[in-house]
């Protein structure tokens, strides 16, 4: 297992995977999950994948090299020279099948899903950042202002935070803050995804990026991320009143009251005796 995730924003876009692959309790590896792709000036994109690592390995080397058919007075369409990030991801798709159809029915005669997901995202001179999430059949969603992050992998622990925080209109480095929050509670509590991560971070319309960086155990912010933030949660899990049963009393947040819709729950005190 993995987690990975995207972030859209009007100031730009972030990018944050872990590392961890695991086939059992006793195979635990290490591998990448970003790639990213530059031509300065040109473009610049971002690929994080999810899910088997060989069609992942397998998806990534086919796409720098993939060529879709563009028309009859049109060169091939590869990742390097589409004219948006949508013919792009396009590419990354047929990339996707054409992994499908060289392994799946071997995958599928062995009882293995072909299970993967990525996040592709990016710039290409003369049109605005994109960012896609794409299945395992090659097909793809593009992230909205409604919907402006995606994530791929182990996501339900880290989604919160995300969808609490993030807006089109954070700025980047308050994204990218919220983002290694988001993974310190997806490390908490699974162990299917772990250290080192890789983190990016490209500002809009400049098509390149020097802000990457691998965090691992010994990282500074990362550590003071993990002890700060499990200790405001802490503060401000206190700082909320606890529930009063009793009616009436001096609280301004009364737990016992009646419901204008539902009735109270009922016991079963028989054998006899229905609910319904």
């Amino acid at each position: 297992m993995t987690y990975c995730v995207g972030i859209k924003l009007d100031a730009g876009l972030v990018f944050l995977s872990d590392s961890r692959t695991n086939a059992g309790l006793d195979a635990i590896s290490t591998f990448r999950k970003m790639m990213v792709y530059e031509k300065p000036g040109d473009r610049f994109m971002v690929l994080l994948s999810a899910g088997n690592l060989s069609i992942s390995q397998s998806v990534r080397e086919i796409l720098q090299v993939e060529k879709l058919d563009n028309g009859p007075d049109e060169p091939p369409l590869t990742i390097w020279n589409a004219k948006s990030m949508f013919d792009a991801v396009r590419v990354l798709g047929s990339a996707v099948r054409r992994v499908y159809d060289q392994d799946g029915p071997s995958l599928r005669a062995a009882g293995i899903d072909f299970n993967a997901s990525m996040i592709f995202g990016g710039q290409i001179a003369g049109e605005a950042m994109r960012l896609f999430l794409v299945y395992s059949a090659g097909n793809f969603i593009e992230a909205t202002r409604e919907t402006c992050f995606f994530q791929v992998g182990e996501s339900k622990y880290g989604k919160p935070v995300l969808d609490r925080m993030i807006t089109p209109h954070t700025p980047l480095d308050e994204a990218a803050k919220c983002a290694l929050v988001s993974m310190d509670s997806t490390l908490k509590s699974n162990l299917s995804v772990g250290l080192p991560l890789d983190l990016l971070v490209y500002e809009a319309d400049r098509l390149q990026s020097d802000q990457m960086v691998c965090i691992d155990e010994h990282n500074p912010y990362f550590h003071m991320i993990r002890n700060t933030w499990g200790q405001k949660l802490r503060q401000v899990f206190e700082s909320i009143e606890d529930p009063h049963w009793e009616s009436g009393g001096t609280t301004a947040y009364p737990l016992v009251v009646r419901s204008g819709r539902f009735e109270p729950m009922r016991k079963i005190t028989n054998a006899s005796e229905k609910i319904i």
